[in-house]
């Protein structure tokens, strides 16, 4: 089995050596592969003396950007991504590789309890609830960076994966879409070292806006047809009332109908678009 572990780092001097050091105590025969996001500091020296095979960007791109890099560059059947900054535990790799021969994606799914932020935790809530709700499948955790593909099949999707952190989303949501099968192996997730890259607050509004887009982007009649739905009875129940005390059709009540319908017809061109871009990649 030729499995290649691929690891997005910026700034991680601090742990990346570390890191590297005890994958290849325990996984002598994997190839490793750091890559260095345009790091300010020495983590591509780190990594490099660590005994990681090190591929550098010129300036800092994105940790998506990192992850195609690796993959690309990865030389293995299997691609391991795990995270640089020491919340992921080296020793996990081994259970998530045992189920890989039966599902085409497996998943480190973190517990609530080793996501030490309030805030974060109710935001992944929030991203599990409407991935679940999306793709019609219970989605443990949808923003872990730990997870296990198959290089073949991964490289198919590689050009949707965003530059960003919600690769994890676009690349589970992906798979699900796909048909394919997914898996979700428990892990103990252990605190970052150093300061996290992603800010509640700051990324709120992109935080919302990712859902949405992910949301239209793969299952689209999820999202349209609710809204449809509640545009369509409240025109209806809106007739209702004006005609039972004046009889009348009121033009609130045409806007509320109309608009009911519109978005309805924006949710099947959009069903169709998707349903298109899929058929174009197989």
């Amino acid at each position: 089995m030729n499995v290649s572990i691929v690891i997005p780092a910026y700034n991680e001097e601090a742990i990346i050596g570390q890191t590297v050091a005890r994958i290849h105590s325990l996984y002598p025969d994997f190839e490793t592969i750091v890559v260095d996001d345009g790091s300010t500091d020495s983590t591509a020296h780190k990594a490099r003396e660590a005994g990681a095979t090190v591929f550098q960007h010129p300036y800092n791109i994105g940790n998506g950007a990192a992850v195609k890099t690796g993959i690309r560059k990865a030389s293995g059947d299997l691609i391991v991504l795990m995270d640089g900054d020491g919340q992921h535990d080296p020793a996990d790799i081994a259970r998530l590789l045992e189920e890989s021969d039966h599902y085409d994606l497996v998943v480190g799914a973190r517990s609530a309890g080793s996501q030490t932020s309030l805030g974060r935790r109710i935001a992944n809530w929030c991203y599990n609830c409407l991935a679940s709700y999306v793709a019609k499948f219970p989605i443990k955790d949808l923003t872990s960076g730990f997870r296990v593909f198959h290089k073949d099949t991964v490289l198919k999707y590689l050009y949707l994966f965003p530059n960003t952190f919600s690769y994890p989303t676009t690349s589970t949501l992906t798979y699900l879409r796909s048909g394919y099968t997914v898996k979700y192996i428990p892990i103990r997730q252990h605190k970052r070292v150093g300061k996290s890259k992603i800010k509640l607050m700051e990324d709120g509004a992109k935080f919302i806006l990712i859902i949405l887009r992910i949301a239209t982007l793969f299952s689209p009649m999820r999202i349209f047809l609710p809204v449809s739905t509640f545009f369509l009875l409240t025109g209806l129940g809106r007739y209702m009332y004006t005609y039972w005390t004046s009889q009348h059709f009121t033009n609130m009540s045409a806007l509320l109908l109309s608009v009911g319908i519109m978005v309805f017809l924006l949710g099947l061109v959009s069903e169709q678009i998707t349903q298109m871009r899929y058929d174009r990649v197989e």
